[in-house]
């Protein structure tokens, strides 16, 4: 995968992501953490047909079963951003989730810096400050009318862009033929945030209506952009990543707004400017600074 194919993989990520919120809201009856569970569950089995025809039921099996520390590690980082994202829309808006996920970024590149020792181009120090700027914009007009939910929501929230920062930075330590596939961890992670909220979601009252929509997240929201990723990650540097994976604040807003009737409000709109204004630049810079092939 080119550099470039990788930028427009992790974008179409961040779209899929993005419908998160509003479908969320098309649910009835299901609350809690039973939507984690229908999620996740689908999400799971989703990535058993699709890892298992990518790779074949045998050779998955023996990845599962030789899954090292790192897969596991990984996958727990899965399961935790499955998890918390879910239960934190239970909580607050969709607006202050994916507001709060926006720190992904900074997160990342902190913990790279300190994982891997590697020095981060001045360019995406200034993007992370651009986007963080962005971000403290959206997120300032509202602590006036911030209610218990909504910092609860916020709290479970911090979890996400703290697990995604640790995973993206296992990603990017793994980069390479021998770095191992990553792949499998993204389905241990949804067996593992499955297991760990169903006997918290019991009884299940979700509607066969509900049902259906949580699969269709469990599917085309988590399953395929989550491989996409993945394997985007391993073109990218975990800050790349994580940068790009802000497009699903905007996207993720957008979607609410039109099909939920959550209107943001005119300092999210313009925060969520400075955010893309920071991921086109970035990437600009980048496309820039790249040596040209010469030839074919």
């Amino acid at each position: 995968m080119t550099h470039r194919r990788a930028i427009w993989t992790m974008v179409a990520a961040a779209m899929l992501w993005s419908i998160a919120g509003v479908v969320t809201r098309q649910v009835e009856h299901a609350r809690g953490f039973e939507l984690n569970v229908w999620r996740s569950g689908f999400n799971a089995l989703a990535l058993v047909l699709l890892l298992g025809w990518l790779r074949g039921p045998a050779a998955l099996a023996s990845q599962l079963r030789a899954a090292d520390r790192r897969i596991w590690l990984s996958g727990a980082c899965w399961g935790v951003m499955f998890t918390g994202f879910m239960v934190a829309l239970t909580l607050t808006t969709v607006a202050n989730v994916l507001v709060t996920l926006a720190i992904a970024p900074l997160a990342t590149a902190l913990v790279a810096r300190a994982a891997l020792g590697h020095r981060l181009a001045p360019r995406t120090w200034a993007a992370i400050a651009l986007a963080g700027a962005g971000i403290g914009w959206m997120y300032g007009s509202q602590l006036s009318t911030a209610d218990a939910g909504h910092w609860l929501g916020t709290a479970v929230a911090l979890t996400v862009p703290l697990a995604a920062a640790v995973n993206w930075t296992l990603l990017q330590r793994a980069r390479g033929p021998a770095g191992g596939d990553f792949m499998p961890a993204v389905l241990i992670g949804a067996v593992l945030s499955t297991l760990l909220t169903l006997p918290l979601a019991l009884p299940l009252a979700g509607s066969g209506r509900d049902i259906a929509w949580l699969a269709l997240l469990g599917v085309a929201q988590l399953a395929v952009p989550c491989l996409m990723a993945v394997r985007a990650a391993r073109v990218l540097s975990a800050p790349e990543v994580a940068l790009l994976g802000l497009l699903e604040v905007i996207f993720g807003v957008a979607w609410a707004w039109a099909g939920a009737g959550e209107t943001p409000t005119p300092a999210v709109l313009g925060g969520g400017l400075l955010v893309l204004a920071a991921l086109a630049g970035h990437e600009l810079l980048a496309l820039s600074r790249r040596p040209v092939p010469i030839g074919r």
